[in-house]
């Protein structure tokens, strides 16, 4: 099956401009993919936060797209990205109607810790999970963790699971400002999930005390209360807190920083990760999610103990005081991204994807869409 014959719809929360990471990646993939063979099209399933009143229209306006869809072009690959939580019964009513007319489609799993959400849901529910991800005609994930706990938990076909960790356009190499005052850079909900308290509890400690430096912290979440923290650490001068960025005002700091940080205690694959690989940042992370696939501790990037802002601190400490060690970090940076993760490779990966979809036989959702 060639690029020519598919054409690919989206269903994402938010769209991309409020859908966070899963957003900015379906705009990365839409925006590749502008003026080639494969034609991507985006429909938002939940509005641009879950709402009682706005977003069961939403889904509702999903389900009619999807149904004319059927109609007027049947061979379109519906592409589903899927969380956990609310995102797992906004896709269970979606699947269930992409199983009943017959379209084709790719479950892409998006979640930081998927079994988790999984094991605590009831049992008639759970078995309604396993029959959503096995009527599927492919599955994506973000890691190997995911991949186990598709086939062996939920029982899909290892021939249908494709490991598809995140990507981002080439940025190209540039940089703006990485001189005497770092940047650190933070990217992505401010949440405790994010390790935001301990980043900035290490930020105020005493190993970053006296060495020049500036912090920003950019994304969504609970802003006056983290502001307000970072006034209470004497913080106001150093650290700034934006809110969230589009991609282009992303794209300028990551120009411009030299450390890109998520103390995170869970992920799947994080995109701020992807991103400071392709911009050539040190970066500095936990051991969570595919994080561990990825980098190469010392080498490629640094890890830190989940939750230990000691520790952190020290990491940000040393990378603040050497300029050597930062440029070291960031030239295996920028070569892991340009061989594993531009979209000049994720690409070609994702159409094969879509031609397994497009393959797979009529019959087998019917066959295999047995129990839990």
């Amino acid at each position: 099956m060639s690029g020519r014959d598919i054409a690919v719809r989206h269903y994402g929360p938010g769209g991309l401009e409020h859908g966070g990471g899963i957003g900015r990646f379906i705009g990365y993939v839409v925006d590749e993919a502008a003026g080639q063979a494969v034609r991507h099209a985006v429909t938002d399933t939940r509005g641009p936060r879950f709402s009682p009143l706005s977003s069961p229209a939403r889904l509702s306006a999903s389900l009619a797209v999807m149904t004319r869809d059927r109609i007027l072009a049947p061979q379109r690959v519906h592409h589903i990205h899927i969380a956990g939580r609310g995102s797992t019964v906004r896709k269970l009513v979606l699947t269930a109607a992409a199983r009943r007319l017959g379209c084709r489609h790719v479950l892409h799993l998006h979640d930081y810790d998927y079994a988790e959400d999984f094991n605590r849901r009831p049992a008639r529910l759970r078995a309604a999970v396993g029959r959503m991800f096995r009527g599927a005609d492919a599955v994506a994930v973000l890691g190997q963790r995911d991949r186990r706990m598709v086939v062996e938990t939920l029982g899909v076909s290892a021939d249908r699971v494709f490991v598809m960790p995140n990507c981002v356009p080439d940025p190209g190499a540039g940089a703006e400002n990485r001189g005497d005052e770092p940047l650190i850079l933070f990217l992505g909900r401010l949440s405790e999930r994010k390790g935001v308290p301990e980043l900035l509890d290490a930020l105020a400690g005493p190993a970053m005390s006296g060495r020049r430096w500036r912090a920003v912290l950019a994304g969504d979440g609970p802003l006056a209360d983290y502001r307000q923290r970072v006034r209470e650490l004497g913080l106001a001068d150093r650290v700034e807190l934006p809110g969230w960025l589009g991609t282009e005002a992303t794209a300028a700091l990551c120009r411009q920083a030299s450390i890109m940080v998520l103390p995170s205690h869970a992920e799947g694959m994080a995109m701020s990760v992807v991103e400071g690989l392709a911009h050539g940042l040190a970066v500095v992370t936990t051991r969570v999610g595919a994080h561990e696939e990825v980098i190469t501790d010392g080498v490629t990037g640094v890890f830190v103990p989940v939750g230990d802002a000691a520790a952190l601190g020290r990491t940000l400490a040393g990378l603040v005081a050497d300029p050597a060690r930062r440029a070291e970090l960031s030239r295996a940076a920028r070569e892991l991204f340009l061989a594993r993760f531009s979209m000049a490779s994720y690409m070609p990966r994702l159409e094969a994807v879509y031609s397994r979809a497009l393959a797979t036989r009529p019959n087998r959702t019917v066959a295999e869409g047995q129990g839990a």
